[in-house]
């Protein structure tokens, strides 16, 4: 089976151009952008501390209009880091770059509702998830209960006011905390598939479980300040 499109996020996997943004914007002069972008893909793990750096955050910010001119994975990992509070550990830059790579995919509305990039099968809502997860093969059942996690993550951050403006003024029942509550679930189920550790997203699936509120208010916070409406 080949490895999901949401599992390929291990290496953060910035293009080129994504590089050469970092760094032709670094304050201090005389710095070849050209020259440290390749210095970073060489040796990637000095990465980090750059995307941390308020001036990369205000370059994206000065460019919000025109941030296509990088990729959508740099974008939102960038935002990331400024709406998730604290300090890093290994567990945590692996989930911000997880959370990059998703939200990039799910900038197509048609992802978001698929459990893989070429399903024919469209679920709309979390129920239908939840039936078909219970009704799958093994390795069908892994795919499903990944996508529950992250669908819900997605819903209850990204769209959290959608979700609240529909229970409170439309009488519907799901609220964001029973996102919360089948994301946190799903994730650690998902954890435990044996596909979970051959796709390399066993550990990221046991972090957004266990810290799943903190993961799905740095989202809110994202959408709320810093994507539009």
């Amino acid at each position: 089976m080949q490895a999901p499109d949401f599992a390929q996020w291990a290496a953060p996997g910035f293009t080129r151009q994504d590089l050469v943004f970092l760094f032709e914007h670094f304050p201090v002069k005389g710095v070849d952008a050209v020259a440290a972008a390749q210095r970073v893909i060489e040796q990637p793990s000095t990465l980090d501390s750059v995307l941390e750096a308020d001036y990369v955050f205000d370059a994206i910010q000065d460019r919000r209009q025109l941030w296509l001119e990088v990729s959508p994975k740099l974008f939102f990992n960038i935002l990331l880091r400024r709406c998730l509070p604290g300090r890093r550990n290994a567990s945590e830059r692996e989930a911000i770059h997880y959370l990059a790579n998703l939200l990039g995919l799910f900038t197509d509305a048609e992802r978001l509702y698929r459990v893989s990039r070429d399903d024919e099968a469209n679920y709309q809502y979390l129920v239908d998830l939840v039936a078909a997860a219970a009704q799958s093969s093994p390795e069908r059942g892994f795919l499903v209960q990944s996508h529950i996690g992250n669908f819900a993550l997605f819903t209850a951050g990204i769209r959290a006011e959608w979700v609240e403006h529909r229970h409170r003024y439309k009488r519907r029942p799901v609220t964001v905390e029973y996102y919360c509550k089948m994301g946190q679930s799903y994730y650690f189920t998902a954890s435990r598939h044996p596909l979970a550790s051959a796709f390399g997203v066993q550990q990221v699936f046991r972090e957004l479980s266990a810290r799943f509120g903190y993961y799905r208010e740095g989202l809110a916070k994202m959408a709320q300040e810093y994507l539009p409406h």
